[in-house]
C-alpha cells in the first residue's frame, strides 16, 4: 500500500541536498534536549532524525544556525509525540494547562531570564531558549512572526485534543486548513528564512500571490508527511488527522482515498511551479532566497520522509 502511495506520488523537482555538518549538529540537537530535559534518552529523537530534515532544509547556512533550525525540529517533534503518542494530547482539559504556560513563553518573546515555572516544564525552557536564541539575530520582525507561528500552532493542537476527545474526523475541507498550523509549517519557514538571511519584506508579505504560494508550500510539506506516515498511524487504529484518514471518510474507500491523496498532492506541485514563476516575474531576484527556502522545505520533506526510521 505504502508503495503504491510513494510511487504515484510527483517528485519535487527540485535538487536535493544535505547540510555537511548534520551528522554532527544531530548529536548536539540530542545532547541540548537531552540537557533541558526533554528527553531521557535520545532514542527515540534519534529515530526522527531532526537534524537531517533541518540540513535539507538549509544545506548551506553556517553551521550554528543549523542548529538553531535542528532544535526547533527536535523539540516539535518531543512536542507531537508527547501529543499523539503520551497521552497529553487525548483531551483538551488536558493540554491546556500546557499550551498556557508555553503561550506564557511565547508572550514574553524571547526577553532574556529565568522562565517562570508551569505546567510545560522543560517544553517552556526549550521553548524560551529557541525564541531568546532567535531574539540574538535582531530581526524582530522574524522574531514576532515565529511567535505568532508558534502560537497558531499550539491553539491547533488544542483543536486535535477535542477532534480526539470526541473521536471525531474532520471534513476534507476543515482538515486541510487546520493542518497547515498543525504541521507547524510556518514558524519552520519563519524560522529557515531568518538563518539563510532571506526574511521577506512585510509589503512582499502581503501580496495575496506570496500569501497563495505560502499555503500551497504549507500543503505540499503537510501532505506529503501524511502520505509517508500513514501506514505507522493507521496501524494502530485509523488516525483522525491524516489526509488519508479524512479522504477516505468522504469517499467510503481507503483505495480510492489513497489515489486522491497522491492527486491532491501532484496537482498542488503543478499550482506550486505556476505561482512560484508568477512571483519571479512579479518581483525578481528579490524573492529568490525565499523561494529557495520553500523549495528546499518541499524537497527535504520528500526525502526525509523517504529515509525517516520515524515511519518506518
Amino acid at each position: 500500500m505504502r508503495s503504491f502511495v510513494v510511487s504515484a506520488l510527483r517528485e519535487p523537482p527540485f535538487i536535493g541536498v544535505r547540510h555537511g555538518d548534520t551528522e554532527s549538529v544531530a548529536r548536539e540537537s540530542t545532547g541540548w534536549a537531552q540537557d533541558l530535559g526533554l528527553i531521557s534518552n535520545g532514542q527515540r529523537l534519534r529515530r526522527a532524525d531532526a537534524a537531517g530534515l533541518a540540513g535539507r532544509a538549509c544545506p548551506y547556512v553556517p553551521r550554528e544556525r543549523l542548529r538553531l533550525l535542528a532544535d526547533l525540529i527536535s523539540w516539535l517533534f518531543v512536542m507531537d509525540d508527547a501529543c499523539d503518542e503520551d497521552g497529553l494530547g487525548d483531551q483538551p482539559a488536558r493540554l491546556a494547562p500546557t499550551v498556557a504556560a508555553l503561550l506564557d513563553v511565547l508572550d514574553r518573546q524571547g526577553a532574556p531570564g529565568p522562565v517562570p515555572p508551569g505546567a510545560a516544564g522543560t517544553l517552556a525552557l526549550g521553548l524560551a531558549d529557541l525564541c531568546q536564541r532567535i531574539r540574538g539575530h535582531r530581526r524582530p520582525a522574524a522574531l514576532l512572526r515565529f511567535v505568532a507561528g508558534m502560537r497558531d500552532y499550539l491553539l491547533a493542537l488544542l483543536w486535535e485534543a477535542a477532534n480526539r476527545e470526541h473521536e471525531r474526523v474532520p471534513p476534507v475541507d476543515e482538515y486541510v486548513q487546520m493542518r497547515r498550523y498543525t504541521g507547524a509549517v510556518y514558524p519552520s519557514l519563519t524560522l529557515t528564512d531568518l538563518v539563510i538571511d532571506g526574511f521577506p519584506s512585510a509589503v512582499r508579505r502581503a501580496d495575496p500571490d506570496w500569501a497563495a504560494l505560502e499555503t500551497l508550500a504549507a500543503d505540499l510539506i503537510c501532505w506529503c508527511n501524511d502520505v509517508f506516515s500513514y501506514r505507522k498511524e493507521h496501524h494502530g487504529g485509523p488516525d483522525a488527522h491524516n489526509l488519508i484518514t479524512v479522504l477516505a471518510r468522504e469517499t467510503g474507500d481507503e483505495s480510492t482515498a489513497l489515489r486522491v491523496a497522491t492527486d491532491r498532492f501532484n496537482e498542488r506541485l503543478g499550482a506550486y511551479l505556476a505561482a512560484e514563476t508568477d512571483l519571479l516575474a512579479a518581483h525578481g531576484d528579490a524573492v529568490r532566497p525565499a523561494l529557495d527556502t520553500r523549495r528546499n522545505w518541499i524537497r527535504a520533506t520528500y526525502d526525509w520522509s523517504r529515509a525517516a526510521a520515524r515511519y518506518a
